[in-house]
């Protein structure tokens, strides 16, 4: 008779007591279906969908959503309509190797589109093959920490992602929960489809709707947007009021303050920082020009600086896990219980849910994967030459083991992975180097962003995989499963985020009025560009970012996250606040803990289905634009569009309350 597992044990989530131990619902000591020709194909088949999807949303707003919880709604959903036994283990392996997606496609969209933006030549195999060697290096480089975060440290980090999947995985609420995220879905991809490819009504609202604040705008240089996207939206409600805000907070800094503040400082003068041949004074450009050019670089230099101390504080992680991997490479007793409880130790066999793949294993494969990166460096048309290669490498190697921790600490902790910013400091400290052993110019900046795409993809993999580690753990999963199927759905997620990218960029492209976003790709091409081709860079402005950041550390404020929102577009940080502060509304109307937590899963379902059909939507939008299919309202949009906005983005806000209110338990 099958088993069936309603919930995780009380002790899932909290530190144990000495001698206590922790049981996952799938008992170690049998084997579960957990590998099978479904799991893995519909595993590999959301690997495709919410790939695309994802690099559509990152690319239109420079945030891509973790699939995890949508991905393991849909498996609970497909495995109780399939009547499959044994659910629950396939499940945990279909959320794995669909995971891959948005960690991917995160990877490559922050710095390859940026290879179009300086006009760079690049083609498929490049790029896949930096998303593809950057996916793998990321596994095995996290593999030896697995031990560490999620079974030593045990009920210390919080894992809020981890958490929430583990908790639709186990309630086994597939019915309820797919028929919400189906309907959420379906109203934000009509919602967000009517915009992207009708152009019904404005996808941003800004002060200058109004003669006043057009003249605000012009004048004082003050100007405020918010993006109406439902997905946008959707995910401000996942990531919460506290990071919402933080990140609010540095994006009002920047557009509020910094902004103006450099207008009346400087409105009358020329300043060209990076010696790109400027003309226009300070005070003849717009607000968004003002940012585009020298505000934002104040968030770069404070993500950089956020992410060396990260590094730093990571020390003890890094030591503590490699420690765990070393006794286990030479073949020491392994502890069957977490060291926060005083179990014994046992010298035989590992327990099936503490076996990973062999650290000799693993070894070996960071060597060949390292080798295939020489390689590509070396003989795929990145660099010039075989000493080039060589420094590319270490670059590589160094900069993604040092930051795997930082990525997988910020993962366990608050369920944010600051890739962006790692990234960030990756490019700038490749551009140096690159520069100083004489790759410059064109040349310069392509091989740079290819190295960045591949430090950017590991960390961003590494920090995604520990969240799928860690419900495996909770659950019973075996990781030496979750760990060798993790390859193939980066495989498929490289080869699906380039394909879109490619369409997009013919679709859309990355310059020009109609371009694309993509935030961070530009906030990259906007730090190597000056660098490679013989100007210097904004070190003033780098370096009150690195002040801000260190002050914000003191005081202890997200350094991270309030950098973030210094580079981001006002528009896209200000709809995460209205997001955040609906998900604190609907969690905190009483005193009812137990109906809070049904209010607040109910709307993060709501928000799930937004994220995807929003995201899904504008991919289709895409493809019609692809395929010269123009069905956009020109006139009615430039002449109604924005003030029209207001009432459709009104009424999402209340869908989104009132259906999450009305969940009573």
């Amino acid at each position: 008779m099958e088993e069936k597992h309603n919930a995780l044990p009380e002790n899932a989530q909290r530190e144990l007591a000495p001698g206590e131990e922790y049981h996952p619902l799938l008992s170690p000591e049998r084997n579960w279906a957990e590998v099978t020709p479904y799991s893995v194909a519909i595993g590999l088949l959301m690997v495709i969908i919410f790939s695309a999807a994802a690099a559509y949303l990152g690319l239109r707003v420079g945030q891509v959503f973790e699939a995890a919880i949508p991905i393991a709604i849909i498996a609970v959903g497909l495995t109780s309509a399939l009547g499959k036994k044994e659910g629950l283990g396939q499940n945990v392996i279909i959320q794995s190797i669909g995971g891959c997606s948005g960690a991917v496609v995160a990877g490559a969209i922050f710095t390859l589109p940026a290879i179009y933006i300086l006009g760079v030549e690049v083609n498929f195999t490049q790029m896949f093959l930096s998303s593809l060697l950057g996916g793998v290096l990321g596994i095995l480089f996290l593999i030896p920490f697995r031990k560490y975060f999620v079974k030593e440290m045990h009920g210390k980090y919080p894992f809020p992602e981890a958490t929430a999947t583990t908790q639709i995985l186990v309630s086994g609420e597939g019915g309820k929960g797919a028929g919400t995220l189906l309907v959420s879905g379906l109203i934000g991809g009509l919602y967000d489809f009517l915009v992207s490819t009708f152009g019904t009504w404005s996808d941003t609202i800004s002060t200058t709707v109004m003669g006043i604040g057009r003249t605000v705008a012009d004048k004082a240089k003050v100007l405020l947007k918010i993006n109406t996207s439902a997905a946008v939206l959707g995910l401000g409600y996942i990531i919460g009021l506290k990071y919402a805000f933080v990140i609010c907070c540095g994006s009002l800094l920047v557009w509020l303050v910094i902004i103006p503040l450099m207008n009346i400082i400087w409105g009358g003068q020329v300043i060209d920082l990076m010696n790109t041949g400027v003309t226009m004074t300070i005070g003849e450009m717009s607000p968004d020009q003002i940012f585009k050019d020298y505000a934002r670089h104040i968030g770069i230099g404070g993500i950089a600086t956020a992410g060396i101390i990260g590094i730093i504080k990571s020390f003890g992680v890094i030591k503590s896990a490699v420690g765990l991997a070393v006794r286990e490479f030479r073949g020491s007793a392994v502890p069957s219980t977490p060291s926060t409880g005083s179990g014994t130790e046992r010298t035989g066999k590992e327990l099936r849910t503490q076996e990973d793949l062999p650290m000799k294993t693993i070894v070996f494969g960071i060597v060949i994967a390292l080798l295939a990166i020489f390689a590509f460096f070396a003989f795929g048309g990145v660099v010039n030459n075989i000493w080039q290669a060589i420094v590319g490498l270490l670059i590589v190697g160094i900069i993604s083991f040092l930051f795997t921790t930082v990525a997988a600490n910020a993962i366990a902790i608050v369920g944010t992975n600051p890739v962006s910013g790692m990234t960030l400091m990756t490019l700038i400290i490749a551009s140096l180097i690159l520069v100083a052993v004489g790759l410059k110019g064109n040349a310069g900046m392509a091989a740079a962003l290819i190295i960045g795409g591949v430090v950017c993809t590991a960390l961003s993999v590494a920090g995604s995989f520990i969240t799928d580690l860690k419900i495996g753990y909770w659950i019973g999963s075996t990781p030496k499963k979750q760990e060798a199927w993790k390859f193939a759905g980066v495989a498929v997620a490289a080869a699906t985020v380039c394909g879109v990218m490619l369409v997009l960029n013919k679709t859309y492209g990355f310059v020009g009025d109609q371009a694309l976003v993509a935030p961070q790709a530009n906030a990259m091409a906007a730090v190597i560009q000056p660098m490679m081709n013989g100007g210097g860079a904004p070190w003033l402005l780098y370096g009150i970012g690195a002040v801000i950041a260190i002050l914000l550390t003191v005081f202890k404020v997200p350094a991270l996250a309030f950098a973030l929102g210094m580079f981001i577009p006002i528009d896209l940080n200000l709809p995460l606040l209205v997001g955040g502060a609906i998900s604190w509304y609907v969690s905190t109307r009483t005193k009812d803990k137990k109906v809070n937590e049904a209010r607040m899963n109910k709307g993060t379902l709501i928000a799930s289905g937004f994220i995807a059909g929003g995201a899904l939507m504008g991919v289709v939008s895409a493809l019609l634009k692809f395929f010269n299919v123009d069905w956009f309202l020109s006139a009615w949009h430039s002449a109604y569009g924005e003030a029209i906005a207001i009432v459709p983005f009104l009424a999402l806000i209340a869908y989104m309350i009132i259906s999450s209110m009305k969940t009573k338990e």
